[in-house]
């Protein structure tokens, strides 16, 4: 395509900031191409990282091997280094956190009025504050859950973990704690694209608490209900501090609405 004609494509953007499915297809990929850079760089950082974050998740088997037979198993000659690349793309992840979660709301702010695109801000310095609070929450509960699952071992039995798969289950576990702390800033943000409405919202607040409580419990599969309702509660309180805001911006257009009608009749 020459140059004259790409500058007339831009020219024929639509004036409302409007684009064709194909322009947000482009416009996808583009913002993937970027986040997924700005992984690979973190991961770079992540590489010299990952012996502390190694230490850290093995301290946890350390101190179930005082009381039993626990050790971490490499079964193949590369698992080793399968683990640490494994390792080194998790940290790479939360590291770019700030960068990747930046380009999904900036891909979903085409919707937004001029207005309301300056809320984009307080979308992102919400959600990455919430999303790294979520991670580190989650490596909290995390000693206390492998030390449950392993205390179902007999003590005079041998426990052998796989290394790829105890690593695989705490990082994961580690991140769908920060996902869930950063869902509510989504569910904003999808009402202020016109995607669900306060009242929705609202409406599914039983399934909220219910699905809180048992990601809580499966977060937290321990016999320590204090320790369930220590991660359901933030969740329940962030799904109806976002019903709240959602509320505020509905009633906040039904009044232009209503203002605009009332100056055109």
């Amino acid at each position: 395509m020459s140059a004259t004609a790409a500058k007339a494509g831009r020219a024929a953007k639509d004036p409302d900031g409007r684009m064709s499915l194909g322009q947000h297809l482009i416009e996808l990929r583009n913002r993937a191409m970027i986040a997924a850079i700005g992984v690979i760089v973190a991961a770079i950082i992540g590489w010299f990282l990952e012996p502390f974050v190694w230490s850290a998740l093995t301290a946890v088997i350390d101190d179930i091997a005082k009381h039993q037979n626990a050790h971490i198993n490499f079964p193949t000659l590369t698992a080793a280094f399968d683990l640490r690349m494994q390792l080194t793309l998790y940290i790479g992840i939360v590291i770019s956190s700030p960068l990747w979660l930046y380009e999904i709301f900036a891909f979903l702010t085409p919707g937004l009025t001029g207005k309301e695109k300056r809320y984009i801000f307080g979308f992102f310095f919400s959600a990455v504050p919430l999303f790294l609070g979520g991670c580190v929450f989650g490596w909290y509960v995390t000693p206390h859950i492998v030390t449950l699952f392993a205390s179902f071992a007999p003590s005079d039995n041998l426990t052998i973990l796989n290394a790829s798969d105890y690593f695989t289950f705490v990082l994961k576990l580690v991140l769908a704690v920060g996902v869930a702390f950063v869902t509510p800033v989504f569910i904003v943000l999808l009402n202020m694209i016109g995607v669900m409405s306060a009242a929705a919202i609202l409406k599914a607040w039983r399934w909220a608490i219910l699905g809180s409580i048992v990601f809580a419990a499966l977060a937290t599969p321990s016999t320590d209900v204090v320790s369930m309702m220590i991660l359901a509660v933030p969740l329940i309180v962030l799904y109806f501090a976002a019903a709240g805001f959602a509320w505020l911006h509905d009633r906040r257009k039904s009044r232009a609405a209503e203002q605009l009608d009332a100056e055109l009749a």
